[in-house]
């Protein structure tokens, strides 16, 4: 059989991650950089001649034209943060860099934090991921399956009809060979209405989707997108189909990651959470070396996030 390229590949080491982020100057002088690539501009005014000073161990750079001053940290998802960027450093490639996911409980033996900074450090990245993948637009032919988290409760219904299930979206865009490129993992309630929505925000309209007979998916049709539509009359020899070979090997990796990693967590309350993080990773596989420093720059430009606004559902109709 031969070598999986994407599999196999080499990725960041621990050795040359320390090399690079071992000291919370290397971190802070790192996050500058992927804040400001062009140089320091100011956050309030746009000016970019400025001055700059330290306070306690923190760099600040004072605005020459408005006076305004500001961190590196001010503004960003680590703004207001009492643990030193090191941590958040080896959290975000720990995240990046494990084949499945990574616990809460996991980050905070890592860290050497309490559970309650682990839980929201994580969420607060992966709200980071989220956010950059909310834009994410499929084309060429795409794969949808109806898919949910969570399971039947005991003395509830079963199947679609459990109490416990939350439903989800599952679209992968596949290549001339049928290898899978990108993903989309939206929490979706499945009518034809939601399903139109989603297919205006997240497919191109020169798509051909490819889906089971569900009836609501129909609604990708509303944006001009092809429709193949495939019977699969369910059971395990659906699954099989070649016509879903990406999308069903995707939902089986999320599943065991999840299960794998997770004991619980609140699928009503965070799945969207959960399922961008896959989804950021997904769409990133190709080059792990360089993951690492795409979710700084996607948490530099990412607005604070306080452990209120983590902790609020996402709001889903």
């Amino acid at each position: 059989m031969a070598m999986n390229r994407v599999q196999f590949q080499a990725g960041l080491s621990m050795t040359e991650f320390l090399d690079r982020y071992g000291s919370e100057d290397k971190c802070e002088a790192a996050l500058a950089a992927a804040r400001w690539p062009e140089g320091f501009r100011c956050p309030a005014c746009g000016a970019a001649e400025h001055g700059t000073f330290v306070r306690g161990r923190r760099r600040y750079w004072q605005c020459c034209t408005c006076r305004h001053q500001s961190s590196a940290l001010c503004g960003t998802i680590f703004e207001a943060t009492k643990l030193p960027l090191t941590r958040w450093f080896l959290a975000m490639h720990l995240l990046t860099q494990a084949k499945n996911n990574v616990s809460a409980l996991e980050l905070k033996r890592h860290l050497g934090v309490c559970y309650k900074s682990a839980w929201l450090m994580k969420h607060k990245l992966m709200e980071v991921m989220r956010l950059r993948e909310d834009s994410r637009v499929l084309d060429g032919r795409v794969e949808i399956d109806d898919a949910y988290l969570g399971g039947e409760r005991s003395g509830g219904k079963s199947g679609r009809g459990s109490e416990n299930k939350v439903p989800f979206i599952a679209a992968v865009q596949t290549g001339p060979d049928g290898r899978p490129l990108y993903a989309c993992l939206v929490r979706q309630p499945f009518t034809s209405e939601a399903v139109a929505i989603w297919a205006a925000k997240s497919l191109a309209t020169s798509a051909q989707v490819v889906s089971d007979g569900l009836w609501c998916f129909r609604g990708v049709r509303i944006i001009g997108a092809e429709h193949e539509v495939t019977v699969t009359g369910g059971g395990k020899a659906s699954a099989r189909l070649p016509q879903f070979k990406a999308v069903n090997t995707l939902l089986g990796n999320l599943k065991t990651a999840l299960s794998g990693t997770y004991h619980a967590f609140d699928f009503v309350k965070y799945a969207h959470r959960y399922l961008a993080e896959v989804q950021y990773r997904f769409n990133r596989r190709f080059n792990l070396a360089s993951i690492l420093a795409r979710l700084l720059r996607a948490a530099a430009l990412t607005p604070p996030r306080p452990a209120p606004i983590i902790r609020l559902a996402e709001v889903c109709h």
